[in-house]
């Protein structure tokens, strides 16, 4: 078995955040692959910023809404065989602060909204990938560690 390591291979590094109001989860309607997908508001980390500011960044960036993190879910793999790529996923959790109406989405996101798991469970072909039912899991079951455990 040939154990090299490929020197062009390099994971993706994204950030995601769950926001739960009212016995609901915050998400994003967004093309990608090629059809209307559901997601975490998520994204790239972007260069010179920290993983907390990517996932604050991107949630505003992609709801309008302004959230407070409140610590992590987990950290995950996940390959994607449609474009060939892996990423490495920090999910956060965090409360809701304010929503700005008049704020434009990031192109490609369609609508934020909110679902019950309930409802999740049931739009789950429409998930961008496992990583989003399975990280609210994560949550609901008390997967809830302090911020201080990435930086």
């Amino acid at each position: 078995m040939n154990h090299r390591p490929n020197s062009s291979w390099q994971p993706h590094v994204t950030v995601a955040t769950i926001v739960e109001h009212n016995n609901k989860f915050l998400l994003v309607e967004e093309m990608a692959e090629g059809r209307l997908v559901l997601n975490q508001p998520a994204g790239h980390l972007d260069q010179n910023e920290s993983l907390q500011q990517a996932a604050v960044r991107e949630t505003l960036e992609e709801t309008a809404w302004t959230v407070a993190l409140k610590g992590v879910v987990g950290i995950a793999l996940n390959y994607s065989s449609f474009h060939q790529i892996t990423y490495h996923r920090t999910t956060f959790f965090a409360k809701a602060l304010s929503h700005d109406p008049d704020r434009a989405l990031d192109q490609g996101i369609a609508r934020a909204l909110w679902l019950s798991y309930d409802d999740m469970l049931e739009a789950a072909q429409q998930m961008r990938s496992p990583l989003v039912i399975s990280s609210v899991e994560q949550y609901r079951a008390g997967h809830r560690y302090p911020l201080e455990l990435v930086f």
